[in-house]
């Protein structure tokens, strides 16, 4: 199995001044989970082996959920590829 690319947005369905803490608990556990990851303005890149980020996902809704959301809207977008890793820098290392 290849690397993948997957870009993840939660949203969780509060009140707006709750809804940046709460991703921000999404981020903290995709941290600390040690996978290669990159937040953007809409939505957070990670890197990795698609079972593993999907463990990860599962894990950042429930970090969303403990923080007091009781509903997310979850986006998923994945590149992937049959014959080659895909890494973020090849996408985005010209613009750092």
């Amino acid at each position: 199995m290849k690397k993948v690319n997957l870009a993840l947005q939660i949203i969780p369905i509060v009140s707006a001044e709750k809804v940046f803490p709460i991703v921000d608990k999404a981020i903290e556990y995709i941290a600390q989970s040690g996978i290669k990851y990159r937040v953007t303005p809409f939505e957070t890149v990670l890197e990795g082996y698609l079972d593993e980020i999907l463990e990860i996902i599962k894990g950042a809704q429930n970090a969303c959920y403990n923080a007091g959301a009781d509903e997310l809207i979850t986006n998923i977008k994945i590149h992937s590829s049959k014959t080659k890793d895909l890494f973020i820098e090849d996408k985005t290392g010209k613009y750092d």
